[in-house]
């Protein structure tokens, strides 16, 4: 099983800590401003597979099978994102994590759709149907 949201945020935390741990500027890197940092997919929105990283006030929307920026920005925190990437087993598990959204997302749509038919077939009256008929 792949890793969860909060893992695979856990790990690029500490891949953020990590590149700016040896870098002239850690003396201003704030480790705080990552810690409400949000990773979450959205299969109802958008059938492409993609994964939402917010960091702070940004957030992006990145593809999971090109791994390229699709929408927002993350301002100078994207350097990171293509080093997080290529880590071993993240992509894994981000399109793992996109398979299980993916088909829970389309079991909930096809529960919903057979409560509306159920939903239709109560309201419908029984001289409907002649109705169709003529």
């Amino acid at each position: 099983m792949g890793k969860s949201f909060n893992e695979l945020g856990r790990a690029l935390k500490d891949l953020i800590k990590d590149m700016n741990s040896d870098a002239s500027n850690s003396r201003s890197f704030r480790e705080e401003r990552y810690n409400n940092m949000k990773i979450s997919m959205d299969p109802a929105s958008d059938p492409q597979p993609h994964v939402i990283i917010q960091i702070a006030v940004s957030e992006a929307k990145y593809s999971l099978t090109t791994q390229q920026r699709l929408t927002g920005s993350l301002g100078p925190d994207e350097r990171y994102i293509s080093r997080w990437f290529a880590r071993v087993g993240v992509m894994d598990s981000l399109k793992e994590a996109w398979k299980d959204m993916a088909n829970k997302d389309k079991a909930s749509i096809d529960s919903q759709d057979l409560e509306d038919i159920d939903e239709l077939k109560k309201k419908k009256k029984p001289d409907d149907k002649d109705n169709y008929n003529r």
